[in-house]
């Protein structure tokens, strides 16, 4: 079940809201220009590649590039037995900004978007059938957890994919990450 968890930056002790409430986390979300929104899920074969899936998923895609201006989409696949694990975790754990919207829909699989916004950080814990997009210029992070287990399309503008420019902000060493949230270290909810 997809969770909001809210907390004030003068406090990342205590949160200010935890909700499960799929509509009020799209509510709260909407209101920071950020889109959160379920998609109805696609039949998939049990080992579906990105030609699959994409295929699977055409007409919530296209209904984006239309509506947004995106170009291209592609599918990012990572699980616990990944040798890189490790070094995606560290990349996407520091705040970072783009010059486009950050869309991912879970095919499959969860992850915790952190969103710094107006003196909160917003986790939003995305999971199967959750699209997320950070507006361009939005600071955030990414934890998929110390073992990661998703599968998400990824919808982009830019044709080169996920290009960051780091704020070199320490926030994120600050808020408690996947292990406290989630109550696990090994990927397992």
């Amino acid at each position: 079940m997809s969770k909001l968890t809210v907390y004030e930056h003068h406090n990342l002790d205590t949160p200010v809201l935890v909700t499960e409430d799929s509509a009020q986390i799209a509510d709260l979300l909407n209101e920071k220009g950020v889109r959160f929104e379920h998609w109805p899920t696609q039949k998939l074969s049990a080992n579906a590649e990105q030609e699959e899936i994409l295929a699977a998923y055409d007409a919530d895609i296209s209904r984006l590039k239309a509506e947004c201006g995106f170009t291209t989409a592609d599918v990012v696949k990572l699980t616990p037995d990944n040798l890189q694990k490790e070094e995606f975790r560290k990349k996407f754990l520091a705040e970072h900004i783009h010059v486009e919207d950050e869309v991912r829909f879970f095919v499959e699989g969860q992850g915790l978007f952190f969103l710094n916004i107006e003196s909160k950080v917003y986790i939003v814990l995305c999971q199967k059938n959750d699209l997320i997009s950070v507006p361009d210029g939005t600071t955030h992070w990414f934890d998929m957890g110390p073992a990661p287990s998703f599968t998400c399309i990824r919808l982009f503008t830019n044709p080169k994919g996920w290009v960051a420019e780091f704020t070199g902000s320490d926030i994120a060493d600050r808020v408690p990450g996947w292990e406290q949230l989630m109550g696990t270290v090994d990927g397992d909810s």
